[in-house]
Protein backbone atom coordinates (compact mmCIF):
# COMPACT_ATOMS: atom_id res chain seq x y z
CA UNK A 1 0.00 0.00 0.00
CA UNK A 2 2.79 2.38 0.90
CA UNK A 3 4.53 1.56 -2.36
CA UNK A 4 1.32 2.36 -4.24
CA UNK A 5 1.00 5.70 -2.48
CA UNK A 6 4.62 6.56 -3.26
CA UNK A 7 3.95 5.91 -6.93
CA UNK A 8 0.63 7.78 -6.92
CA UNK A 9 1.83 11.00 -5.35
CA UNK A 10 4.20 11.97 -8.22
CA UNK A 11 1.51 11.09 -10.74
CA UNK A 12 -1.06 13.29 -9.03
CA UNK A 13 1.50 16.06 -8.68
CA UNK A 14 2.25 15.89 -12.38
CA UNK A 15 -1.45 16.08 -13.21
CA UNK A 16 -2.01 19.08 -10.95
CA UNK A 17 1.12 20.82 -12.26
CA UNK A 18 -0.70 22.02 -15.33
CA UNK A 19 0.93 22.83 -18.65
CA UNK A 20 0.12 25.79 -20.87
CA UNK A 21 0.48 25.47 -24.64
CA UNK A 22 -0.39 29.09 -25.45
CA UNK A 23 2.64 31.09 -26.66
CA UNK A 24 3.92 33.69 -24.22
CA UNK A 25 1.97 36.77 -25.23
CA UNK A 26 3.76 39.91 -26.30
CA UNK A 27 1.87 42.66 -28.18
CA UNK A 28 2.86 42.63 -31.87
CA UNK A 29 5.71 45.04 -32.65
CA UNK A 30 4.69 48.19 -34.51
CA UNK A 31 6.52 51.01 -36.24
CA UNK A 32 6.32 54.26 -34.30
CA UNK A 33 8.04 57.66 -34.14
CA UNK A 34 8.98 60.13 -31.44
CA UNK A 35 6.71 62.92 -32.70
CA UNK A 36 4.07 63.78 -35.25
CA UNK A 37 5.32 65.26 -38.51
CA UNK A 38 2.45 67.73 -38.89
CA UNK A 39 2.94 69.22 -35.42
CA UNK A 40 6.35 70.68 -36.35
CA UNK A 41 5.17 74.29 -36.72
CA UNK A 42 1.89 73.99 -34.82
CA UNK A 43 1.98 75.52 -31.36
CA UNK A 44 -0.10 73.67 -28.75
CA UNK A 45 -1.70 75.33 -25.76
CA UNK A 46 0.52 76.16 -22.81
CA UNK A 47 0.64 74.79 -20.17
CA UNK A 48 0.19 71.35 -21.72
CA UNK A 49 -2.98 70.53 -19.81
CA UNK A 50 -5.32 70.84 -22.77
CA UNK A 51 -5.41 67.15 -23.69
CA UNK A 52 -9.15 66.54 -23.27
CA UNK A 53 -10.30 64.26 -20.49
CA UNK A 54 -13.71 62.98 -19.49
CA UNK A 55 -16.39 65.18 -21.05
CA UNK A 56 -13.96 66.50 -23.66
CA UNK A 57 -16.57 68.59 -25.49
CA UNK A 58 -16.60 71.08 -22.62
CA UNK A 59 -13.30 72.53 -23.92
CA UNK A 60 -15.40 74.33 -26.55
CA UNK A 61 -17.26 76.22 -23.78
CA UNK A 62 -20.64 76.02 -25.51
CA UNK A 63 -23.55 75.35 -23.09
CA UNK A 64 -25.87 74.25 -25.90
CA UNK A 65 -23.32 71.71 -27.13
CA UNK A 66 -22.81 70.48 -23.55
CA UNK A 67 -26.55 69.93 -23.13
CA UNK A 68 -26.82 68.01 -26.40
CA UNK A 69 -23.81 65.84 -25.59
CA UNK A 70 -25.35 64.91 -22.25
CA UNK A 71 -28.50 63.79 -24.11
CA UNK A 72 -26.37 61.55 -26.35
CA UNK A 73 -24.96 59.81 -23.27
CA UNK A 74 -28.45 59.31 -21.84
CA UNK A 75 -30.62 58.47 -24.83
CA UNK A 76 -28.67 57.49 -27.97
CA UNK A 77 -29.88 54.07 -29.10
CA UNK A 78 -26.66 53.04 -30.85
CA UNK A 79 -24.84 53.65 -27.58
CA UNK A 80 -27.38 51.46 -25.79
CA UNK A 81 -26.70 48.73 -28.37
CA UNK A 82 -22.98 48.96 -27.59
CA UNK A 83 -23.69 48.75 -23.86
CA UNK A 84 -25.79 45.61 -24.40
CA UNK A 85 -23.01 44.07 -26.50
CA UNK A 86 -20.55 44.77 -23.70
CA UNK A 87 -22.91 43.11 -21.22
CA UNK A 88 -23.02 40.08 -23.53
CA UNK A 89 -19.21 39.95 -23.57
CA UNK A 90 -19.13 40.11 -19.76
CA UNK A 91 -21.58 37.22 -19.59
CA UNK A 92 -19.45 35.21 -22.04
CA UNK A 93 -16.40 35.89 -19.89
CA UNK A 94 -18.20 34.63 -16.78
CA UNK A 95 -19.30 31.55 -18.73
CA UNK A 96 -15.67 30.78 -19.59
CA UNK A 97 -14.60 31.35 -15.98
CA UNK A 98 -17.23 28.86 -14.78
CA UNK A 99 -15.19 25.96 -16.23
CA UNK A 100 -12.67 26.51 -13.43
CA UNK A 101 -15.18 24.99 -11.03
CA UNK A 102 -16.70 21.50 -10.79
CA UNK A 103 -20.27 20.79 -11.80
CA UNK A 104 -22.68 19.06 -9.43
CA UNK A 105 -26.02 17.77 -10.70
CA UNK A 106 -28.84 16.27 -8.65
CA UNK A 107 -31.41 13.92 -10.09
CA UNK A 108 -34.51 12.33 -8.64
CA UNK A 109 -37.46 10.29 -9.82
CA UNK A 110 -40.70 8.79 -8.54
CA UNK A 111 -42.50 6.11 -10.55
CA UNK A 112 -45.34 3.63 -10.22
CA UNK A 113 -44.33 0.39 -11.89
CA UNK A 114 -46.09 -2.85 -12.64
CA UNK A 115 -44.95 -6.41 -13.40
CA UNK A 116 -46.64 -8.50 -16.08
CA UNK A 117 -48.79 -11.41 -14.91
CA UNK A 118 -46.88 -13.65 -17.32
CA UNK A 119 -43.63 -13.08 -15.47
CA UNK A 120 -42.69 -14.86 -12.28
CA UNK A 121 -42.91 -12.30 -9.52
CA UNK A 122 -41.22 -12.82 -6.13
CA UNK A 123 -42.86 -9.63 -4.82
CA UNK A 124 -46.15 -9.78 -2.89
CA UNK A 125 -47.71 -7.19 -5.26
CA UNK A 126 -47.45 -6.91 -9.02
CA UNK A 127 -47.39 -3.09 -8.84
CA UNK A 128 -45.17 -0.96 -6.66
CA UNK A 129 -43.77 2.56 -6.29
CA UNK A 130 -40.10 3.33 -6.83
CA UNK A 131 -38.20 6.40 -5.62
CA UNK A 132 -34.58 7.30 -6.47
CA UNK A 133 -32.18 10.13 -5.73
CA UNK A 134 -28.71 10.72 -7.11
CA UNK A 135 -25.81 13.19 -7.17
CA UNK A 136 -23.37 13.46 -10.09
CA UNK A 137 -20.05 15.31 -9.61
CA UNK A 138 -17.76 16.17 -12.55
CA UNK A 139 -14.55 18.20 -12.64
CA UNK A 140 -12.06 18.65 -15.47
CA UNK A 141 -8.47 18.59 -14.31
CA UNK A 142 -6.89 21.38 -16.36
CA UNK A 143 -3.61 19.58 -17.12
CA UNK A 144 -2.92 21.19 -20.50
CA UNK A 145 -4.27 24.69 -19.81
CA UNK A 146 -7.38 24.41 -21.98
CA UNK A 147 -9.69 25.86 -19.34
CA UNK A 148 -7.23 28.58 -18.32
CA UNK A 149 -6.62 29.70 -21.88
CA UNK A 150 -10.32 29.59 -22.65
CA UNK A 151 -11.00 31.78 -19.60
CA UNK A 152 -8.10 34.07 -20.52
CA UNK A 153 -9.47 34.51 -24.04
CA UNK A 154 -12.89 35.31 -22.59
CA UNK A 155 -11.41 37.98 -20.34
CA UNK A 156 -9.43 39.48 -23.23
CA UNK A 157 -12.56 39.64 -25.39
CA UNK A 158 -14.52 41.22 -22.54
CA UNK A 159 -11.83 43.90 -22.28
CA UNK A 160 -11.92 44.38 -26.06
CA UNK A 161 -15.68 44.85 -25.85
CA UNK A 162 -15.19 47.49 -23.14
CA UNK A 163 -12.89 49.35 -25.52
CA UNK A 164 -15.42 48.90 -28.35
CA UNK A 165 -18.01 50.56 -26.14
CA UNK A 166 -15.64 53.45 -25.51
CA UNK A 167 -15.02 53.72 -29.27
CA UNK A 168 -18.74 53.93 -30.01
CA UNK A 169 -19.20 56.50 -27.25
CA UNK A 170 -16.34 58.62 -28.59
CA UNK A 171 -17.56 58.38 -32.19
CA UNK A 172 -21.13 59.38 -31.34
CA UNK A 173 -20.08 62.37 -29.25
CA UNK A 174 -17.63 63.46 -31.95
CA UNK A 175 -20.30 63.06 -34.64
CA UNK A 176 -22.67 65.26 -32.66
CA UNK A 177 -20.02 67.93 -32.09
CA UNK A 178 -19.12 67.88 -35.78
CA UNK A 179 -22.78 68.17 -36.88
CA UNK A 180 -23.34 70.93 -34.34
CA UNK A 181 -20.47 73.09 -35.58
CA UNK A 182 -21.44 72.51 -39.22
CA UNK A 183 -24.98 73.61 -38.36
CA UNK A 184 -23.61 76.73 -36.68
CA UNK A 185 -21.53 77.31 -39.79
CA UNK A 186 -24.71 77.05 -41.87
CA UNK A 187 -26.25 79.65 -39.58
CA UNK A 188 -23.30 81.93 -40.28
CA UNK A 189 -23.62 81.32 -44.03
CA UNK A 190 -27.34 82.01 -43.75
CA UNK A 191 -26.59 85.33 -42.11
CA UNK A 192 -24.18 86.27 -44.91
CA UNK A 193 -26.55 85.22 -47.69
CA UNK A 194 -29.64 86.80 -46.10
CA UNK A 195 -27.84 90.14 -45.79
CA UNK A 196 -26.64 89.74 -49.37
CA UNK A 197 -30.17 88.99 -50.59
CA UNK A 198 -31.38 92.15 -48.89
CA UNK A 199 -28.61 94.16 -50.52
CA UNK A 200 -29.42 92.60 -53.91
CA UNK A 201 -33.08 93.43 -53.42
CA UNK A 202 -32.21 97.08 -52.80
CA UNK A 203 -29.87 97.07 -55.79
CA UNK A 204 -32.65 95.62 -57.97
CA UNK A 205 -35.09 98.28 -56.82
CA UNK A 206 -32.49 100.97 -57.47
CA UNK A 207 -31.71 99.61 -60.94
CA UNK A 208 -35.42 99.44 -61.80
CA UNK A 209 -35.84 103.05 -60.69
CA UNK A 210 -32.83 104.13 -62.77
CA UNK A 211 -34.24 102.25 -65.77
CA UNK A 212 -37.53 104.14 -65.49
CA UNK A 213 -35.79 107.50 -65.74
CA UNK A 214 -33.40 106.35 -68.45
CA UNK A 215 -30.22 106.10 -66.41
CA UNK A 216 -29.98 102.28 -66.75
CA UNK A 217 -30.45 99.83 -69.58
CA UNK A 218 -32.84 96.90 -69.64
CA UNK A 219 -29.96 94.33 -69.45
CA UNK A 220 -28.91 95.94 -66.16
CA UNK A 221 -32.37 95.28 -64.71
CA UNK A 222 -32.33 91.67 -65.94
CA UNK A 223 -28.86 91.11 -64.49
CA UNK A 224 -29.87 92.57 -61.12
CA UNK A 225 -33.01 90.43 -61.04
CA UNK A 226 -31.06 87.25 -61.92
CA UNK A 227 -28.53 88.01 -59.22
CA UNK A 228 -31.26 88.57 -56.63
CA UNK A 229 -33.11 85.36 -57.50
CA UNK A 230 -29.92 83.29 -57.52
CA UNK A 231 -29.00 84.54 -54.06
CA UNK A 232 -32.53 83.77 -52.84
CA UNK A 233 -32.17 80.20 -54.15
CA UNK A 234 -28.81 79.90 -52.38
CA UNK A 235 -30.39 81.05 -49.12
CA UNK A 236 -33.09 78.37 -49.43
CA UNK A 237 -30.49 75.69 -50.13
CA UNK A 238 -28.61 76.60 -46.95
CA UNK A 239 -31.86 76.28 -44.98
CA UNK A 240 -32.31 72.79 -46.43
CA UNK A 241 -28.82 71.77 -45.32
CA UNK A 242 -29.45 73.15 -41.84
CA UNK A 243 -32.78 71.32 -41.57
CA UNK A 244 -31.15 67.99 -42.42
CA UNK A 245 -28.41 68.58 -39.83
CA UNK A 246 -31.02 69.47 -37.23
CA UNK A 247 -32.75 66.15 -37.92
CA UNK A 248 -29.43 64.28 -37.59
CA UNK A 249 -28.72 65.94 -34.24
CA UNK A 250 -32.21 65.03 -33.00
CA UNK A 251 -31.63 61.36 -33.83
CA UNK A 252 -28.20 61.37 -32.16
CA UNK A 253 -29.81 62.69 -28.96
CA UNK A 254 -32.47 59.96 -29.09
CA UNK A 255 -35.38 62.21 -30.01
CA UNK A 256 -37.73 62.24 -33.03
CA UNK A 257 -36.95 65.14 -35.39
CA UNK A 258 -40.55 66.40 -35.27
CA UNK A 259 -40.19 67.50 -31.66
CA UNK A 260 -36.68 68.95 -31.88
CA UNK A 261 -35.44 72.40 -32.89
CA UNK A 262 -32.30 74.43 -32.41
CA UNK A 263 -32.56 78.23 -32.57
CA UNK A 264 -30.32 79.90 -35.11
CA UNK A 265 -27.01 81.02 -33.70
CA UNK A 266 -24.22 81.70 -36.16
CA UNK A 267 -20.76 80.27 -35.58
CA UNK A 268 -18.65 82.76 -33.70
CA UNK A 269 -15.85 80.83 -32.02
CA UNK A 270 -12.20 80.04 -32.56
CA UNK A 271 -11.08 76.43 -32.20
CA UNK A 272 -9.35 75.84 -28.85
CA UNK A 273 -5.77 74.67 -29.11
CA UNK A 274 -5.29 71.05 -28.09
CA UNK A 275 -1.95 69.67 -27.00
CA UNK A 276 -1.21 66.50 -28.99
CA UNK A 277 0.06 63.51 -27.06
CA UNK A 278 3.20 61.66 -28.08
CA UNK A 279 2.75 58.88 -30.66
CA UNK A 280 3.55 56.16 -28.11
CA UNK A 281 0.97 57.53 -25.65
CA UNK A 282 -1.64 57.43 -28.41
CA UNK A 283 -1.76 53.64 -28.07
CA UNK A 284 -3.01 54.04 -24.50
CA UNK A 285 -5.53 56.76 -25.34
CA UNK A 286 -7.24 55.23 -28.37
CA UNK A 287 -9.94 52.71 -27.42
CA UNK A 288 -9.99 51.18 -30.90
CA UNK A 289 -6.25 50.47 -30.64
CA UNK A 290 -6.73 48.92 -27.21
CA UNK A 291 -9.60 46.76 -28.50
CA UNK A 292 -7.48 45.52 -31.40
CA UNK A 293 -4.59 44.64 -29.07
CA UNK A 294 -6.89 42.72 -26.69
CA UNK A 295 -8.21 40.69 -29.60
CA UNK A 296 -4.64 39.71 -30.45
CA UNK A 297 -4.21 38.52 -26.84
CA UNK A 298 -7.44 36.51 -27.09
CA UNK A 299 -6.31 34.90 -30.35
CA UNK A 300 -3.01 34.01 -28.67
CA UNK A 301 -4.89 32.21 -25.88
CA UNK A 302 -7.03 30.42 -28.47
CA UNK A 303 -3.85 28.81 -29.82
CA UNK A 304 -3.33 27.20 -26.40
CA UNK A 305 -6.92 25.91 -26.42
CA UNK A 306 -6.45 24.38 -29.88
CA UNK A 307 -3.13 22.74 -28.95
CA UNK A 308 -4.62 21.19 -25.82
CA UNK A 309 -6.99 19.16 -28.01
CA UNK A 310 -4.04 16.91 -29.01
CA UNK A 311 -3.72 15.61 -25.45
CA UNK A 312 -5.96 13.50 -23.20
CA UNK A 313 -8.74 15.20 -21.28
CA UNK A 314 -8.74 14.23 -17.58
CA UNK A 315 -11.87 14.36 -15.47
CA UNK A 316 -12.66 13.51 -11.87
CA UNK A 317 -16.11 11.88 -11.58
CA UNK A 318 -18.20 10.90 -8.58
CA UNK A 319 -21.67 9.36 -8.40
CA UNK A 320 -23.92 8.67 -5.43
CA UNK A 321 -27.43 7.24 -5.73
CA UNK A 322 -30.08 5.62 -3.55
CA UNK A 323 -33.35 3.86 -4.36
CA UNK A 324 -36.31 2.79 -2.21
CA UNK A 325 -39.93 1.70 -2.51
CA UNK A 326 -41.15 4.29 0.03
CA UNK A 327 -40.15 7.99 0.08
CA UNK A 328 -39.61 7.99 3.84
CA UNK A 329 -37.17 5.08 3.48
CA UNK A 330 -35.13 6.78 0.72
CA UNK A 331 -32.11 7.73 2.80
CA UNK A 332 -32.00 4.45 4.70
CA UNK A 333 -32.58 2.12 1.77
CA UNK A 334 -30.10 -0.70 1.21
CA UNK A 335 -30.35 -0.14 -2.59
CA UNK A 336 -27.54 2.35 -3.08
CA UNK A 337 -24.78 2.89 -5.62
CA UNK A 338 -21.66 5.04 -5.72
CA UNK A 339 -18.55 5.53 -7.78
CA UNK A 340 -15.45 7.74 -7.53
CA UNK A 341 -12.43 7.98 -9.75
CA UNK A 342 -10.63 9.77 -12.57
CA UNK A 343 -11.22 9.26 -16.27
CA UNK A 344 -9.29 10.15 -19.38
CA UNK A 345 -10.32 10.52 -23.00
CA UNK A 346 -7.91 10.82 -25.90
CA UNK A 347 -8.83 11.14 -29.55
CA UNK A 348 -7.00 8.64 -31.75
CA UNK A 349 -8.40 9.52 -35.16
CA UNK A 350 -10.24 12.67 -36.26
CA UNK A 351 -9.49 12.97 -39.97
CA UNK A 352 -7.22 16.00 -39.48
CA UNK A 353 -9.79 18.07 -37.58
CA UNK A 354 -7.44 19.09 -34.73
CA UNK A 355 -4.70 20.07 -37.15
CA UNK A 356 -7.20 22.20 -39.05
CA UNK A 357 -8.37 23.86 -35.82
CA UNK A 358 -4.76 24.60 -34.87
CA UNK A 359 -4.08 26.10 -38.30
CA UNK A 360 -7.23 28.17 -37.96
CA UNK A 361 -6.20 29.44 -34.51
CA UNK A 362 -2.79 30.52 -35.81
CA UNK A 363 -4.34 32.18 -38.86
CA UNK A 364 -6.79 34.02 -36.58
CA UNK A 365 -3.84 35.28 -34.54
CA UNK A 366 -2.06 36.57 -37.64
CA UNK A 367 -5.29 38.25 -38.77
CA UNK A 368 -5.77 39.94 -35.39
CA UNK A 369 -2.12 41.06 -35.33
CA UNK A 370 -2.40 42.59 -38.81
CA UNK A 371 -5.64 44.34 -37.84
CA UNK A 372 -3.92 45.71 -34.74
CA UNK A 373 -1.01 47.10 -36.77
CA UNK A 374 -3.42 48.60 -39.32
CA UNK A 375 -5.48 50.21 -36.54
CA UNK A 376 -2.32 51.80 -35.15
CA UNK A 377 -1.33 53.10 -38.60
CA UNK A 378 -4.84 54.50 -39.11
CA UNK A 379 -4.65 56.20 -35.71
CA UNK A 380 -1.35 57.88 -36.56
CA UNK A 381 -2.74 58.94 -39.93
CA UNK A 382 -5.86 60.48 -38.39
CA UNK A 383 -3.79 62.54 -35.95
CA UNK A 384 -1.47 63.70 -38.73
CA UNK A 385 -4.46 64.65 -40.92
CA UNK A 386 -6.11 66.61 -38.11
CA UNK A 387 -2.91 68.43 -37.19
CA UNK A 388 -2.28 69.31 -40.83
CA UNK A 389 -5.86 70.56 -41.22
CA UNK A 390 -5.62 72.80 -38.18
CA UNK A 391 -2.24 74.17 -39.18
CA UNK A 392 -3.10 74.90 -42.81
CA UNK A 393 -6.65 76.08 -42.16
CA UNK A 394 -5.27 78.64 -39.71
CA UNK A 395 -3.17 80.02 -42.58
CA UNK A 396 -6.19 79.96 -44.89
CA UNK A 397 -8.24 81.88 -42.32
CA UNK A 398 -5.65 84.66 -42.23
CA UNK A 399 -5.39 85.00 -46.01
CA UNK A 400 -9.15 84.73 -46.46
CA UNK A 401 -9.78 87.60 -44.04
CA UNK A 402 -7.58 89.73 -46.29
CA UNK A 403 -9.53 88.48 -49.32
CA UNK A 404 -12.85 89.49 -47.75
CA UNK A 405 -11.53 92.95 -46.95
CA UNK A 406 -10.27 93.40 -50.51
CA UNK A 407 -13.51 92.07 -52.01
CA UNK A 408 -15.65 94.41 -49.92
CA UNK A 409 -13.50 97.35 -51.01
CA UNK A 410 -13.83 96.26 -54.65
CA UNK A 411 -17.62 96.16 -54.34
CA UNK A 412 -17.71 99.62 -52.78
CA UNK A 413 -15.50 101.04 -55.54
CA UNK A 414 -17.51 99.40 -58.35
CA UNK A 415 -20.80 100.65 -56.86
CA UNK A 416 -19.40 104.18 -56.54
CA UNK A 417 -18.19 104.21 -60.15
CA UNK A 418 -21.50 102.84 -61.40
CA UNK A 419 -23.41 105.48 -59.46
CA UNK A 420 -21.28 108.14 -61.11
CA UNK A 421 -21.82 106.65 -64.58
CA UNK A 422 -18.18 105.65 -64.93
CA UNK A 423 -18.74 101.86 -65.04
CA UNK A 424 -21.44 99.49 -66.20
CA UNK A 425 -23.56 97.38 -63.90
CA UNK A 426 -21.81 94.15 -64.79
CA UNK A 427 -18.72 95.43 -62.96
CA UNK A 428 -20.86 95.84 -59.85
CA UNK A 429 -22.33 92.34 -60.21
CA UNK A 430 -18.91 90.79 -60.65
CA UNK A 431 -17.55 92.58 -57.58
CA UNK A 432 -20.59 91.60 -55.50
CA UNK A 433 -20.32 87.95 -56.51
CA UNK A 434 -16.63 87.91 -55.62
CA UNK A 435 -17.41 89.41 -52.22
CA UNK A 436 -20.20 86.90 -51.53
CA UNK A 437 -17.96 83.97 -52.48
CA UNK A 438 -15.15 85.36 -50.29
CA UNK A 439 -17.42 85.73 -47.26
CA UNK A 440 -18.89 82.25 -47.68
CA UNK A 441 -15.39 80.80 -48.04
CA UNK A 442 -14.38 82.56 -44.84
CA UNK A 443 -17.29 80.96 -42.98
CA UNK A 444 -16.49 77.57 -44.53
CA UNK A 445 -12.88 77.77 -43.34
CA UNK A 446 -13.93 78.63 -39.79
CA UNK A 447 -16.41 75.74 -39.80
CA UNK A 448 -13.77 73.33 -41.06
CA UNK A 449 -11.37 74.52 -38.35
CA UNK A 450 -13.90 73.64 -35.66
CA UNK A 451 -14.56 70.28 -37.31
CA UNK A 452 -10.81 69.62 -37.53
CA UNK A 453 -10.52 70.38 -33.81
CA UNK A 454 -13.21 67.79 -33.09
CA UNK A 455 -11.43 65.33 -35.37
CA UNK A 456 -8.17 65.86 -33.47
CA UNK A 457 -9.89 65.20 -30.14
CA UNK A 458 -11.36 62.01 -31.58
CA UNK A 459 -8.03 60.97 -33.12
CA UNK A 460 -6.33 61.42 -29.73
CA UNK A 461 -8.87 59.11 -28.10
CA UNK A 462 -11.05 61.77 -26.48
CA UNK A 463 -10.97 61.52 -22.72
CA UNK A 464 -10.46 57.75 -22.70
CA UNK A 465 -7.38 56.22 -21.13
CA UNK A 466 -6.50 52.55 -21.23
CA UNK A 467 -6.09 52.43 -17.46
CA UNK A 468 -9.68 53.66 -17.13
CA UNK A 469 -11.19 50.78 -19.06
CA UNK A 470 -8.70 47.88 -19.14
CA UNK A 471 -6.15 46.21 -16.99
CA UNK A 472 -2.65 47.07 -18.27
CA UNK A 473 -1.17 44.50 -20.64
CA UNK A 474 1.89 42.55 -19.61
CA UNK A 475 4.09 40.06 -21.42
CA UNK A 476 2.26 37.17 -19.79
CA UNK A 477 -1.29 38.31 -20.58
Amino acid sequence: MKRLLKRSVPLVACLLCACDFAPIYVPPPIATSTDFKESADWTPATPRDSVPRGQWWRIFQDPTLDRLEDQVSAANQNLKVAVAQYDEARADERTAQADYYPSLNASGSASHEGVSREVANPLPNRSFKNYSLGLDFDYEIDVWGRVRNQAKAGLDREQASAADLATVDLSLHAELANDYFILRGDDAEQDVVDRTVENYRKALELTQARFKIGYAAKPDVSAAEAQFESATTQATEIRLKRTNLEHAIAILTGRPPAGFALPENKLDAAPPEIAPVLPAALLERRPDVAAAERRVAAANADIGVAKAAYYPAFNLNALLGVEAAMPNHLFTAPAEAWSLGPSAVVNLLDGGKRRALNDRARASYEEAAAQYRQTVLDAYGEVEDSLASLRLLAREATSQQAAVTAAADSTAQATHLYSGGLANYYNVIEAQNIELAARLTEVDIETRRMAADVSLVKALGGGWQRKDGLAPATATD
